[in-house]
């Protein structure tokens, strides 16, 4: 079964990302309250807990998964 909340992005206020372009992909979880982004995105990665979204790599997830 699958699950999708649609969600405008915040506004940061500022850049936070060394690219601005990965910036909406936070907005997006801070809008949503998410608590994770799963990238390999190294600039996302350099902002991992940002306003308290961890951003981690997707074998790092699966590897909590599986020790979960």
């Amino acid at each position: 079964m699958a699950h999708l909340d649609l969600v405008d992005p915040i506004d940061l206020g500022e850049a936070v990302c060394e690219d601005p372009d990965d910036d909406k992909f936070l907005a997006c979880a801070l809008a949503a309250r998410a608590k994770v982004v799963v990238s390999g995105d190294r600039h996302l990665l350099q902002v991992s807990g940002y306003r308290g979204v961890e951003v981690v790599r997707p074998r790092a997830l699966l590897e909590s998964l599986k020790a979960g």
